[in-house]
């Protein structure tokens, strides 16, 4: 008796001594587990006369329980103490400011930006948008336009070529994105009205020129489209994506392989510094470039000039960002500095949008 009472008294205070769940658990496995001291006790039942046992089997179970429970109470006050003291150490002062997230910080750059307020006005126009591959043929980027042989534009100072094939022929790096449009002609059937922008390359590099940079392309062909129409979808664009109703544009012959008659597009607008307005002021300055589809052009995508016409027009996204959003070198597109780019990109929520505006 007096040694049970000792091994009860011993195992409450290692009990009540734990101050971490790990220890607590390591008084339960020295009383209670296989070769704990309450469990060698109880084996010894097995030895004692039925007289012993009957009074001691009681007795140890008695005292087996009441550990059990002790255990129990005590792993959950030490689990209620160790929650209270995470809480206490992970708490939030909310007076402090919030942590930048991803959304917050990051940036849309202007050319994405750009290209899709673009993109979002000629779809608001009924146009599709089109893509092709930035490794072209001769074939699609000058033979199906209509460059003839000898054309400056295919010669190696304009024009990255790859290796020689062992036929002759070589791929390139596509000098705009008008080769997306024969493809698309080869593709379906008239009517066509899409707009086709991406990357484009040729080998030049300045303040206003770099090897890389963005085009977009537009193309309209049916059987009744004319310089009206084209004229018209010019100024609304103008209109829309430099959000302002004071557009005028300016019609200049000019020359490209790909239509006829061509003409270099100018816009209205006021210098003043190193500021540029649109529809104001008395100067002039060329934004794109345009004409009527050549017949030689329907001819290699396979249409009949006879029965089809249209039109086709192209700008430069890169210079169109740096008129609308004041940016003065073209060269600072491309040189990833983090800087620039916080002061002149965009919340990934500015999606633009004509109801909403696209540079709101």
């Amino acid at each position: 008796m007096t040694d049970l009472q000792k091994l009860e008294d011993d195992v409450l205070a290692a009990i009540g001594g734990a101050t971490t769940e790990q220890a607590l658990e390591e008084v339960r496995v020295g009383a209670l587990g296989k070769k704990g001291s309450i469990s060698q006790v109880m084996k010894g039942l097995g030895k004692m006369s039925p007289e012993e046992r009957k009074e001691m089997g009681p007795k140890l179970n008695g005292l087996k329980n009441k550990v059990a429970d002790a255990i129990a109470l005590a792993k959950s006050a030490l689990h209620e103490a160790a929650l209270e003291a995470r809480l206490k150490s992970e708490t939030i002062d909310i007076t402090q400011p919030a942590r930048p997230t991803p959304l917050s910080e990051g940036r849309i750059h202007p050319i994405s930006q750009v290209m899709d307020e673009i993109t979002a006005i000629f779809a608001d126009l009924g146009f599709g948008v089109e893509e092709g591959p930035d490794i072209e043929t001769d074939h699609y980027n000058f033979e199906a336009l209509n460059f003839p042989e000898g054309h400056p534009a295919r010669e190696m100072h304009d024009t990255f070529y790859f290796n020689e094939k062992e036929d002759g022929s070589r791929l390139l790096l596509r000098t705009h994105t008008s080769p997306v449009q024969v493809r698309t002609m080869e593709a379906g059937k008239p009517p066509f009205r899409f707009v086709a922008p991406g990357r484009t390359f040729r080998c030049d590099s300045d303040q206003t020129h770099t090897p890389q940079f963005h085009q977009i392309e537009g193309l309209v062909i049916d059987e009744k489209t004319h310089m009206g129409h084209l004229k018209w979808t010019l100024e609304e664009f103008l209109r829309a994506f430099f959000e302002t109703d004071k557009v005028e544009i300016l019609f200049r012959p000019s020359f490209f392989p790909f239509t006829e008659p061509s003409m270099e597009v100018d816009v209205r607008c006021a210098r003043n510094g190193n500021e540029i307005r649109i529809g104001e002021g008395d100067d002039w300055m060329e934004i794109l470039g345009c004409g009527m589809v050549h017949p030689n052009v329907l001819k290699a995508a396979g249409m009949d000039p006879e029965k089809y016409q249209g039109f086709a027009f192209g700008m430069g996204i890169d210079r169109l960002a740096m008129l609308k959003y004041g940016i003065p070198d073209l060269r600072a597109f491309f040189e990833t500095d983090l800087r620039w780019l916080r002061h002149y990109g965009f919340s990934a929520l500015d999606i633009p949008t004509l109801a909403g505006g696209l540079s709101s």
